[in-house]
């Protein structure tokens, strides 16, 4: 035993200086080779480091320091004025011989009420609440007047007009409206004002400075140009791995500069590409931990756009019949004078009014339902109409063909239908907050959480029966690590300019050590 004990110990003593010989050599490989390891990684990625800090430099400036301003940018709800409403919807109905349509809301163009009634193929109609007659062309006219309101601008005449039904360069999927009325104005500026008739809201507004900040953001930060060029997975497969390339860059140069310094700090010879490397590292070492931030931040973020974001195609408006709305809308036994307009949804197989409620000092806005037929209330409306969107959007999203989803569903078999997942809670939301940011555009909505390991919440907007946002953990984390890491949201609390001046300095530090590590390269490779 003794004797077994002895080899064991003769062998591990034999193994401890081939192991310790390894590990020397692994260093020495890493100590010979490294610097040219991160000069050649460095160099490939030199170029989209550029476009990069460049065009996300010019992110404050096209967002908020130098964003044209315009005199309106939202309408405060107001009461209708049931005054001025002389005719009801059902008198519209009958005077005009429609049997069927998808939903009405009641506008104010000139000082005029119209009913604004969505038609089966998804067209707004617009008729006089005063003598019924419907207006040619009212949707265009309803987009001109809401332009001008928002510009305040009645007398510059309009270059051309456009309905959008997808986002362009200019009007982009961060928009999230559609569709909507693309107005360009012949002013000095060039201003176009996109218009969701539909909801009477702004989409966004550009002049000639903000066009040319999103064609340069837009092909430098985001590479759209490539997408032309070959097809979104490719784009994010190579926006990924330049990142990747990016990360190993600075990790390299930490390595390098970090713990060999003493080896790299003292140039044998002063001049003037020792000066350049010297202050190469310094500034390098010191804005490594934003480079890694950015580039990682930013590599998550664009990992998550291989799935898309397809919320536009979740809709439910199911066409309605005359038949089924009966109950007069100015008979309707609501509040007058919160009232500040009424709209229609189905849920189950009975059409409900919802009448929407102004908030005042005393009550916060709300949608109360109330049956079209019997007039009577359904008790906490907009959760159960939420939550038979929700289903509908969650067995919609478990098909192939998502987009189907508003016929699709009407047929399907619940008997066959998978089981949704537990309900938990339901909030109204009429203000965005961290988790539903200014991003998602829609309100007011009803957020729905179910019990699922991903924390599933759905948001819906009870107005236009559309899905507003689908979160799960997933994507919180995401949201969370980009608002701090790549956006600097941490630091909201000293406001909104000394963030993005924060951000933009760390910006201008990584550009700093890539042109001087570009310089560098040059004058070496000489």
């Amino acid at each position: 035993m003794k004797e077994t004990s002895v080899s064991f110990q003769k062998a591990a003593e034999s193994v401890q200086p081939a192991t310790e010989g390894a590990t020397q050599r692994i260093q020495q490989t890493i100590k010979r080779n490294i610097y040219r390891w991160h000069r050649i990684i460095g160099i490939i990625t030199i170029i989209p480091v550029i476009c990069w800090t460049v065009s996300g430099s010019m992110h404050p400036f096209m967002a908020h320091w130098f964003k044209p301003a315009i005199p309106h940018e939202f309408i405060v709800p107001t009461p209708l004025p049931k005054d001025k409403i002389i005719l009801s919807l059902q008198d519209i109905l009958a005077k005009n011989n429609i049997r069927s349509f998808r939903n009405v809301r009641i506008v104010m163009m000139e000082d005029t009420p119209y009913y604004q009634l969505k038609n089966e193929v998804y067209n707004l109609d617009y008729y006089s609440a005063i003598d019924g007659t419907r207006l040619p062309d009212g949707d265009r006219h309803y987009a001109e007047s809401l332009a001008r309101y928002f510009l305040a601008d009645s007398v510059s005449k309009i270059a051309w007009m456009e309905k959008i039904t997808e986002f362009t360069p200019q009007y982009r999927y961060v928009n999230r409206l559609l569709p909507v009325w693309q107005v360009s104005f012949e002013r000095d500026d060039n201003m176009d004002v996109y218009i969701d008739t539909e909801q009477t809201r702004l989409g966004t507004f550009n002049n000639n400075q903000r066009k040319v900040f999103l064609w340069i953001f837009g092909n430098f930060h985001n590479w759209e140009w490539l997408s032309n060029m070959t097809n979104n997975w490719l784009r994010i497969t190579i926006m990924i791995v330049l990142l990747i390339v990016i990360i190993s860059s600075a990790v390299s140069g930490v390595v390098v500069y970090g713990f060999f310094w003493k080896r790299f700090s003292k140039p044998a010879v002063e001049n003037r590409t020792s000066y350049l490397r010297r202050h190469h590292r310094k500034i390098g070492v010191a804005v490594s931990f934003v480079t890694l931030t950015f580039a990682v931040s930013g590599a998550y973020h664009a990992s998550m756009k291989y799935t898309p974001d397809d919320r536009q195609e979740y809709i439910h408006q199911p066409v309605l019949l005359s038949n089924e709305v009966t109950t007069s809308s100015l008979a309707l036994p609501v509040n007058w004078e919160r009232v500040s307009n009424i709209a229609l949804a189905k849920i189950g197989k009975e059409v409900f009014y919802q009448a929407f409620y102004t908030r005042t000092e005393d009550e916060p806005s709300d949608i109360m339902y109330l049956n079209a037929i019997t007039g009577g209330q359904l008790r906490d409306g907009n959760i159960v109409y939420a939550r038979q969107l929700a289903k509908k959007f969650f067995l919609a999203s478990l098909t192939s063909n998502p987009p189907a989803c508003c016929e699709v569903m009407e047929s399907y078999q619940e008997a066959n239908a998978p089981a949704m997942p537990a309900f938990q809670q339901a909030a109204f939301l009429t203000a965005f907050n961290r988790e539903y940011g200014f991003v998602n555009k829609r309100l007011p909505v009803v957020k729905l959480d179910y019990n699922t390991p991903q924390h599933l919440s759905y948001y819906i907007e009870p107005a236009t029966g559309r899905l507003a946002a689908r979160i799960e953990d997933s994507d919180r984390n995401e949201g969370y690590t980009f608002a701090v890491f790549h956006k600097y949201l941490f630091m909201d609390w000293a406001g909104k300019n000394v963030r993005d001046g924060v951000m933009l300095f760390a910006a201008l530090g990584v550009l700093t050590v890539s042109v001087l590590g570009l310089i560098l390269f040059v004058r070496t490779a000489r």
